[in-house]
């Protein structure tokens, strides 16, 4: 294995047969000590969560795989917290989708004029640059199309798979008695451009309500696998 990224929560290894693995670490993004997932800087660590993340992770990837939606997903061994993966290459120098079932968070900041905090959504899908200098600015499909950062196509997959995802996320919460807000997501394309999941599918990338109380991540993963 050869060391080719060191990232905020997981480090990158390249493998002998082309694929790659991430390595998930209990690094966690905040500030003063306080856990946020929205923040861009490692603040703490908190001991086994890259467990959780992983094992969510893994849970939901497999899921996914199963409806027949691309993701990079190969395998994972929990005993060394990693997961094989397939060579995906991001859009432009990082793009995150978010989903949007309730109005909360930055999409009240933005639009609160116009709309209740907690107001239901039609899974409204917008995506930003992963820029922190810039504060992660939104990006429309036309910029997106004409920076060359993707194809009409591709946006359009990125799109529906987005929703797709986002639903089995929201039905298995909800079976489990809680209600997913918001979730965000990282997308890439493999060597001849499908669209595919890549990244992690885990509490810290989800806003999720029980009994109208916000749910942090780390009692969330605690409740999905209790």
């Amino acid at each position: 294995m050869n060391l080719v990224y060191t990232g905020k929560t997981k480090d990158v290894f390249s493998l002998d047969n082309g694929n790659y693995l991430l390595k998930f670490k209990d690094d966690c993004t905040g500030k003063d000590g306080v856990f946020d997932p929205g923040e861009n800087t490692v603040g703490l660590t908190i001991d086994g969560v890259g467990d959780v993340n992983l094992r969510m992770s893994i849970y939901f990837f497999e899921k996914i795989n199963a409806a027949g939606i691309k993701t990079h997903y190969v395998s994972a061994d929990l005993a060394s917290t990693t997961m094989e993966v397939l060579p995906a290459k991001p859009f432009g120098f990082g793009l995150e989708v978010i989903c949007r079932h309730k109005a909360v968070g930055s999409f009240i900041r933005r639009y609160g004029q116009y709309i209740e905090a907690g107001a239901d959504l039609p899974a409204y899908v917008e995506m930003t640059f992963k820029n922190d200098a810039l504060g992660d600015p939104l990006v429309t499909k036309d910029a997106l199309v004409a920076l060359g950062v993707m194809t009409e196509q591709q946006y359009e997959d990125v799109k529906t798979m987005t929703q797709k995802i986002t639903q089995i996320v929201a039905d298995d919460l909800k079976e489990k008695g809680m209600i997913l807000y918001d979730i965000k997501f990282e997308f890439g394309y493999d060597k001849d451009g499908n669209v595919m999941l890549i990244d992690e599918v885990a509490s810290g990338n989800m806003r999720v309500y029980k009994n109208g109380e916000y749910i942090d991540p780390m009692t969330l993963s605690e409740l999905f696998f209790a």
